[in-house]
């Protein structure tokens, strides 16, 4: 595509000839190179010789409509900008045109300002997409099998300590907040374990209600309770020899606390309704994203759990503590979207990378997936431009910035304050022997015959520096016999 940015280059598509000049008059003048097509079937010849910046094209025409050209449009150059031009402005056309990739679309009859608005917008996301980095992941796949991305330090930790624990068999608590990544963890661990070739359940115990967590994790006894019609084996049993995942088992009832416990000490467990002990061999790792040590000091969590629960603490951190990981993880995602066939994006903008590395990810990992992929959907070439991001998160990040230049603004005032203050304070010590009365205007001859020196005389330039009229200021200089 041609990216000359002293003279883009603009096709228009139109079968109307006076659509065609009153564009070119518009577009010309603002210093476009303009080249026409009279149908979707001679543009499309058009575009494959001479490739050009942006596209107007118009919905209606003879022969091949403006969509079916936009398709075949898309086929040959998925980055160049194709703006729609259409009288009839319905939500269909609207959906359609953005559906298979239009930049935009303008109504007829044409607001010159309207269209060269939108010229000059969509030439700077070619130019943002042509800076964007070629999508080159720095991981090699067998990095990203297990889901796991980060090169940051903090990361770094977690994957040696699941190396050293993993085959070890010890109950795991993780820890961090919603959205890091605990449950790739808890699979990592187990991928690395002896127990690999065995089952791996997870369970989430916020998901599950207390009156049927029991019958989900031991099983239950048919008739044990309304609705118990046959017997029913719990995860554990289900999980013979293998790791079960309980997830924010903060959130788990004191009862069903007990009875994990006995698990852990007794490595056994009683289906609801039933007398039968069955034993069963259940490596145990769990995650929270609340504070159970807290819990414990509340009494709502066991404390003897707690400390069966944690013989090895892995914390998984935040995102926001992470952020050198971002591009990795963005690579990874949109490797993920383009396997699965979700998105065909493979660039992000610098601009768009900073906004992702700059966000404070309250949602983290989690988030930033949900981001990606909604900016990945909704891109018009094969770059993730800022435009694209969702709109909470540049408004978040603009509001971010006013804050901090306001605090920055603030910082200067307090120190220009300070400096103020300061030398006041050598002002007074010298002038407090003058008589009463007399220091102000000792001060002001003292100030003014600094800004005479200063400005060598210029007295327009005196009477700005000090904020004084230029007949005040005449009055003064006579006054401390100082030349006009």
């Amino acid at each position: 595509m041609s990216s000359d940015n002293k003279n883009p280059t603009i096709l228009i598509i139109d079968d109307d000839s006076e659509i065609r000049y009153s564009l070119d008059r518009v577009l010309s003048r603002a210093g476009y190179q303009i080249i026409e097509a009279a149908s979707g079937e001679e543009g499309i010849d058009m575009v494959r010789k001479q490739s050009p910046s942006i596209i107007f094209l118009d919905i209606r025409m003879g022969g091949m409509t403006g969509i079916e050209a936009l398709q075949h449009l898309r086929s040959i150059d998925r980055q160049v900008p194709i703006i729609l031009m259409t009288a009839f402005g319905t939500t269909q056309t609207a959906i359609e045109a953005m559906k298979f990739g239009a930049f935009d679309y303008v109504m007829k009859p044409f607001d010159p300002e309207k269209v060269l608005s939108l010229a000059e917008s969509a030439l700077g996301a070619v130019q943002d997409m042509e800076q964007a980095g070629s999508y080159e992941p720095k991981l090699k796949s067998e990095d990203y099998k297990e889901g796991i991305v980060g090169n940051s330090p903090a990361m770094q930790e977690v994957f040696k300590t699941i190396g050293q624990v993993a085959a070890s068999g010890a109950t795991v608590l993780i820890s961090g907040e919603s959205g890091t990544g605990k449950e790739l963890i808890a699979r990592a661990l187990f991928q690395h374990s002896l127990r690999s070739s065995n089952p791996f359940i997870a369970v989430n115990c916020a998901a599950i209600p207390d009156n049927l967590i029991e019958s989900e994790l031991f099983g239950h006894e048919k008739g044990s309770f309304t609705g118990a019609t046959t017997q029913r084996k719990g995860k554990f049993e289900q999980c013979d020899r293998g790791t079960i995942f309980l997830d924010e088992i903060g959130d788990m009832a004191l009862a069903t606390q007990t009875k994990i416990l006995r698990v852990l000490q007794e490595g056994e467990i009683q289906r609801v309704g039933g007398s039968e002990t069955i034993e069963v061999d259940v490596r145990i790792i769990a995650a929270t994203n609340r504070d159970l040590e807290e819990m414990v000091r509340e009494k709502t969590f066991r404390e003897d759990l707690y400390y069966r629960l944690n013989v090895v603490r892995i914390r998984v951190p935040s995102l926001r503590e992470r952020t050198e990981d971002i591009p990795d993880l963005v690579d990874y995602m949109l490797q993920i979207l383009e396997k699965e066939k979700k998105a065909k994006v493979r660039k992000v903008s610098p601009e768009a990378m900073s906004v992702l590395c700059s966000y404070q990810w309250p949602g983290n990992v989690r988030e930033l997936e949900n981001t990606v992929y909604r900016s990945a959907v909704v891109a018009q070439g094969d770059a993730i431009l800022i435009k694209n991001l969702p709109e909470e998160i540049t408004k978040a990040i603009r509001i971010a910035e006013t804050n901090t230049d306001e605090s920055d603004v603030s910082s200067g005032e307090k120190r220009e304050a300070t400096s103020i203050a300061t030398a006041l304070d050598a002002v007074f010590a010298t002038l407090k022997t003058e008589e009463e009365g007399a220091l102000l205007r000792r001060l002001e001859k003292e100030m003014i015959i600094r800004a005479y020196s200063e400005t060598g005389g210029d007295e327009a330039m005196i009477a700005k520096l000090l904020g004084l009229t230029q007949t005040t200021l005449k009055k003064r200089l006579k006054e401390f016999q100082l030349p006009e």
